[in-house]
């Protein structure tokens, strides 16, 4: 929520202390100095706050010498125009004053322009390709669009055995059921991953087994896989969080060495690399989501590949509730209707068109914050491994300890300067409806990142300099606090 008026506004007769406690808490870098009548007389600022305080300033300092009167501000009945002609780099916030020279609103572009995590671009060919199913008729199920979506992303992770469906979750669902996951099994899965991961695992019956992740890349620490391994377990479930792949050299070979299935969960990583092989390429199944945040959207939907043509063809008829094919309204499985609709795979085709283009943005926007907060003390973004190339999906940090600055705090005064933000995902093990899972390992990593991790702005859409302003917010905050710790020392 963005402040109020009231919550920029500060009489005259106010101290620095004063001042210093407005902007730290309304977190816009400025407040309005109003006379004692309640008129408009100028602005101060945490730069000039700053800069008075190492001059030898205390905090029970007058505020009469620092207000800069020379401030822009406009009538309450200015247009719309008007006040966007004013706004500028320099000037973000004007005060909208009523005919007694009373501040009543203010306007800054933040009010009207709200940056948000991850949104879809949707510029391509997809209107028509809906419209092509509209006026056709071919809307559910069946049309032209799902086999060639389907053809499409087997082109994109070098397989001939893919099933467009509902959504990402019942791609892994049906990837479980299809390969024999079922109940007295075992699952290991990363404690730090999107709930659909684990929930999958239960809807089969089969027992999920949480392990801790990577420091560096948060993927599942394959040390861990090793450990949690028993005679019940059946698969191992990598998670290519945020679109970095996890190390699948060394899964596969543990996968071997105990006789182990590999589904891979990809949601998060169309487009993703590891050591130049698409993710997904390899593995008895990977699944992936194209929900309306990810890097290509079909509004809701998923796909799942197999190796084996087997499981694929098993999945096929569990996909349309368990129904013979050839022989109509005859189920020979218990199924599901978890099928892709012709108008999802519609615009699904018109985003891989643009994919190229998408990874290509995403890549400059994470290289673009790499640079900005590379000299930021106590944030630290996810690594990217030599072996890897993600597709970039979430650009996502972690404060470090020493910076003593609560997560959701800073979450908040970023949105209250219309950067929206996400929390990272909860630990698994701390929910309790899976803490029956986590046995007596250690989820230490897992839960840093989960108490202090932020994901970014981060859409194909992203513009520099909104970047920019992403980064420069969040220095601007986190020196701010800095500086009212020490002065309050």
């Amino acid at each position: 929520m963005l402040p109020t008026i009231g919550e920029l506004c500060i009489s005259i007769t106010s101290k620095m202390g004063d001042v210093l406690r407005l902007i730290s808490e309304n977190a816009q870098g400025i407040c309005f100095v109003l006379n004692e009548d309640g008129s408009f007389l100028g602005v101060i600022t945490d730069g000039d706050i700053r800069r008075n305080f190492l001059k030898g300033e205390t905090m029970e300092s007058p505020i009469t010498k620092f207000i800069k009167l020379d401030a822009v501000s406009l009538s309450i009945h200015s247009s719309e125009k008007e006040i966007n002609n004013c706004l500028t780099e320099k000037i973000r916030h004007i005060p909208l004053l009523n005919e007694e020279n009373k501040p009543v609103d203010y306007a800054c572009y933040h009010r009207t322009h709200r940056l948000p995590v991850l949104e879809p671009k949707l510029g391509g060919n997809e209107l028509k390709y809906i419209t092509d199913c509209v006026t056709s008729g071919w809307i559910s199920s069946i049309g032209s669009y799902v086999s060639r979506f389907e053809s499409e992303i087997g082109s994109c992770c070098n397989s001939e055995n893919v099933l467009a469906v509902s959504s990402g979750t019942s791609a892994l669902h049906l990837a479980l059921e299809s390969l024999g996951v079922g109940e007295g099994d075992e699952v290991i899965v990363p404690d730090f991953t999107f709930a659909a991961s684990i929930n999958a695992v239960l809807y089969t019956k089969a027992t999920p087994v949480l392990v801790d992740i990577c420091e560096d890349h948060w993927t599942i620490d394959v040390n861990e896989i090793e450990k949690a391994i028993t005679p019940k377990t059946k698969a191992i479930m990598p998670v290519h969080i945020y679109g970095h792949p996890c190390d699948m050299d060394k899964i596969y070979n543990i996968a071997q060495k105990h006789n182990l299935l590999v589904i891979e969960d990809s949601a998060e990583a169309l487009g993703s690399l590891y050591k130049g092989v698409p993710v997904g390429s390899k593995s008895d199944a990977s699944i992936f989501s194209f929900y309306g945040n990810k890097v290509i959207t079909t509004g809701e939907g998923g796909a799942v590949i197999f190796k084996e043509k087997k499981n694929y063809e098993k999945a096929k008829i569990l996909r349309d509730h368990g129904m013979r094919p050839g022989k109509r309204y005859w189920h020979d499985h218990i199924g599901y209707n978890y099928r892709m609709t012709n108008l999802q795979a519609a615009i699904g085709v018109a985003q891989l068109e643009q994919l190229p283009d998408f990874l290509k943005r995403r890549k400059k926007s994470a290289s673009i914050y790499n640079e900005l907060l590379k000299d930021v003390d106590s944030i630290t973004p996810q690594t990217l491994e030599p072996w890897a190339e993600s597709c970039n999906w979430l650009y996502t940090i972690i404060l470090g300890k020493d910076l003593r600055i609560d997560r959701d705090v800073l979450m908040g005064k970023l949105l209250m300067n219309g950067i929206d933000t996400r929390p990272t995902f909860y630990s698994l093990h701390t929910m309790p409806v899976y803490s029956q899972y986590k046995g007596d390992r250690s989820f230490k990593i897992s839960l840093n990142l989960s108490n202090r991790g932020i994901s970014l702005p981060s859409s194909s859409m992203i513009e520099e300099k909104e970047i920019f302003t992403v980064v420069e917010t969040i220095k601007s905050i986190i020196e701010l606090e800095k500086f009212n710790r020490n002065v309050e020392l």
